[in-house]
């Protein structure tokens, strides 16, 4: 055995998941640290991440997408408010266009990643799945290694143990793992939940099912948005495709700040507005009072916009109907709920949420050692302490996580060039003096306070606090002195690892 065959792949950067943010990631490699080596390791057999894994019907942003969209590739279709399709679509056109697919390796899981102090390195165990469906594992190592996998736990969707569903005659569905050949032509259906994708399937279903009854235990705030953007469509008329890109994704975000500044600033006329805008829609003062007024103020929770009113709209035309309400259990023909009423059903979606999971699943180890996560604070909203030459990719609770996660990318990238600048092998931040410990995420959604603990803290002051706040960053990230908050090592000060050949 030769010294070459014997030593693992080694790359300047991994990049984990082939998202949007893993796709974004790559492209501010290539072009703002040319020469770097990289690949993106990708647990699934094709990119698009939450965009190609969800597939129940209907699926679409949240989020406007010239601000969820990336800022050098100008969204071009119709609609703002996007469906998955559309999104998939999308991301798989950037990643063509930029040469990025071909750094891509699907069916290869992250199982394991340590780092060596003495080398200045990680070394990644892979599983890797060929074409029959047979799992190997790995090394390959690189010098940084950069977490874009989100935090949601694409094998495990959350749904809550339900008294007497074992009884229940006909299906039930988890929307994370819809069935292809799903037939609800004229079916009754529940679903169970009141978040995004509960809203999104009751419109969505409402055309082909005899009825879609959406039961939620509390009212969530859900807001009417335009699925077309009229002032976008004039800008683009009137300026070329990059430029007009940048308008209006700068009006958009500056739309999306201001309103929720509004609504944290001041919540009881936001909650004002909010209730008179769906009063106006359903006409109803009384259904609105009952079923779309929640006790939370807005933003408390993540604002749920539903495109052109379309859950409203199927309400109106009466396929489709709320219940607030808890289920004391389920019974053959449907629902039982504690009112004594049964919602009878022949599918039941449990559209109750996602399991939340730290960047992929990751466990780190340094030097041996395994890193609690949970021990340690977020610098900047993208390296933690602790782990050297590490970074993740969260994005904006209050905003299109997209702006974020470009702006952690490209953090990434002057971390990178000030240490090939420096000649150091590695950095890490940590913190000058004692840090008040807060959560990462603030919202109070179930589906973050069930997993927040198992998440990195955040801090109470800059650059150890995450700020929801899109122009105080992008005014901010990039200009960081590094030195101030990054402990370095230089490469004078570590080893070259030794192949197993030559040991």
């Amino acid at each position: 055995m030769n010294e070459t065959a014997a030593a693992p792949e080694h790359l300047d950067v991994v990049i984990v998941g082939a998202g949007l943010s893993g796709i974004g990631a790559a492209y501010r490699l290539q072009t703002e640290c040319r020469g770097k080596t990289y690949a993106i390791l990708e647990a699934r057999a094709a990119m698009g991440g939450t965009w190609d894994l969800f597939r129940y019907p209907g699926i679409r942003s949240d989020s406007d997408m010239f601000t969820l969209g990336y800022p050098f590739k100008p969204w071009r279709d119709a609609k703002s408010i996007a469906d998955g399709p559309s999104i998939r679509r999308y991301i798989t056109e950037t990643a063509t266009e930029f040469g990025i697919d071909r750094h891509i390796r699907y069916q290869t899981k992250v199982v394991a990643a340590d780092w060596s102090s003495e080398n200045a390195r990680w070394t990644l165990t892979v599983a890797e799945r060929d074409a029959a469906g047979e799992v190997s594992q790995r090394e390959l190592t690189c010098s940084f290694l950069y977490a874009c996998a989100g935090y949601y736990d694409y094998d495990r969707g959350y749904t809550p143990e339900f008294p007497g569903r074992a009884s229940f005659s006909g299906q039930v569905v988890h929307p994370q793992f819809w069935p292809e050949d799903l037939d609800y032509t004229g079916k009754r259906v529940v679903v169970i939940g009141s978040g995004a994708t509960a809203v999104t399937l009751v419109p969505s279903m409402a055309g082909q099912a005899e009825r879609v009854t959406m039961l939620q235990r509390s009212p969530t705030w859900i807001s009417a948005v335009p699925g077309r953007d009229k002032y976008a469509d004039k800008i683009r008329e009137l300026l070329p495709p990059k430029l007009a890109h940048r308008v209006i994704r700068t009006k958009n975000i500056l739309f999306t700040i201001g309103f929720y500044q509004y609504c944290r600033r001041r919540p009881a006329a936001a909650r004002k507005l909010l209730t008179a805008l769906t009063t106006r829609i359903l006409k109803d003062k009384s259904l609105v009072a009952e079923h779309f007024t929640p006790t939370y103020n807005p933003w408390d929770q993540r604002l749920c916009a539903v495109p052109d009113a379309d859950f409203f709209k199927a309400m109106k035309k009466g396929k489709a109907e709320v219940v607030t309400d808890h289920i004391d259990t389920f019974v053959p023909e449907g629902i039982r709920l504690k009112s004594g009423r049964i919602l009878a059903a022949d599918i039941v979606v449990t559209a109750t949420g996602l399991q939340m999971l730290p960047f992929g699943g990751i466990v780190p180890r340094v030097d041996g050692r395994p890193i609690a996560l949970a021990d340690q604070f977020i610098w900047q909203g993208a390296m933690l302490t602790g782990l050297p030459n590490f970074a993740v990719c969260v994005g904006y609770t209050n905003a299109s996580w997209t702006l974020r996660a470009d702006l952690s990318s490209r953090l990434v990238c002057k971390i990178l060039n000030h240490m090939d600048r420096r000649g150091y092998a590695a950095v890490v931040p940590e913190p000058d003096g004692k840090i008040a410990e807060q959560p990462l995420l603030e919202l109070a959604a179930g589906y973050i306070q069930r997993s927040i603990d198992d998440f990195p803290r955040q801090g109470d002051r800059h650059p150890w606090k995450v700020r929801q706040n899109y122009l105080i960053d992008s005014a901010t990230t990039l200009r960081t002195d590094l030195n101030k908050t990054l402990t370095a090592t230089p490469k004078s000060a570590v080893r070259e690892p030794v192949p197993a050949a030559a040991r």
